[in-house]
């Protein structure tokens, strides 16, 4: 195996033109020296990487294309080995595990301090997929207006979808977020992605992975996107808008996030479905 290239003496957010991909770090070696994946799914020790992995942020960029499909499959060995994986979306930093595996999703409420009764959104690469997890009761063309995007469509779960994974309701939010990265994350791995905003319960969205740094110890890996959005927008630590779509022809919202407006008026007007109040 060829030797890995030395770890920085400590992190940063590199800029986009100097981003290549870096391996999986474990904390506890006194030297620092890293550790590639794959390591079994139910290792006693799931690998932790308290340091970056950065990847380039166009995937066809000259030169480019073997370093992006080296941060995807860095990424998708981390969560097959049952780890939580810090990832950019298209809205906030997120961090995610496979939502089949029951004792990763435990993992992310212990990482977070989340209340047990709140629901994990599952995120998938491609419409497509989506039929497989849910019980869709619009049609196909409105699904694809709204996804990919900022969007959290929450629908009737199917039973292929894990029962450990909020157990408490019959529902699901499916995300299809619009960044190449994790879509091509999600399409990577075997089944659904769980997926939640990478920070404690009760606290800020986060825009960079430093924002966070205090959950890279109980992290295997974090993919380092940059800065996402506009950081000095008001509405840059929204999130994603989280609109219920399980009744027929009504829906409501349960989060306005960053994309209320555009998602109602094609609800609205589009689709004529009314808000459930209503």
């Amino acid at each position: 195996m060829p030797l890995d290239p030395p770890v920085p003496p400590c992190p940063t957010v590199p800029s986009p033109d100097s981003r290549s991909p870096w391996p999986l770090l474990f904390p506890d070696a006194p030297d620092r020296s890293r550790s590639r994946f794959p390591v079994s799914p139910r290792s006693s020790l799931v690998p932790r990487c308290p340091w970056p992995l950065p990847f380039p942020l166009v995937p066809d960029a000259p030169g480019r294309s073997r370093s992006w499909s080296e941060a995807v499959a860095a990424a998708a060995g981390a969560l097959r080995a049952g780890g939580l994986v810090a990832v950019p979306t298209d809205t906030v930093y997120g961090v995610a595990c496979l939502a089949q595996d029951s004792a990763a999703v435990r993992s992310i409420y212990s990482l977070k301090g989340r209340n047990g009764a709140k629901p994990l959104a599952i995120c998938l690469g491609d419409v497509e997929r989506l039929y497989r997890y849910c019980r869709v009761n619009v049609p196909d063309e409105l699904l694809r207006d709204l996804l990919p995007g900022p969007v959290t469509l929450v629908l009737e779960r199917s039973e292929e979808l894990n029962k450990d994974l909020n157990p408490f309701t019959s529902l699901v939010g499916v995300r299809i977020p619009d960044h190449a990265f994790m879509r091509d994350l999600a399409r990577a791995c075997p089944g659904p992605l769980a997926l939640t905003s990478a920070n404690v319960s009760s606290q800020g969205s986060t825009l960079t992975v430093l924002e966070f740094q205090d959950l890279w110890p109980q992290l295997s890996l974090v993919v380092d996107g940059g800065p996402i959005g506009d950081m000095q927008s008001p509405e840059c630590r929204l999130g994603s808008t989280v609109v219920d779509l399980s009744v027929s022809g009504k829906f409501s919202i349960i989060r306005p996030g960053c994309a209320l407006t555009p998602t109602v008026e094609i609800l609205k007007k589009k689709y004529g479905l009314v808000p459930e109040s209503s």
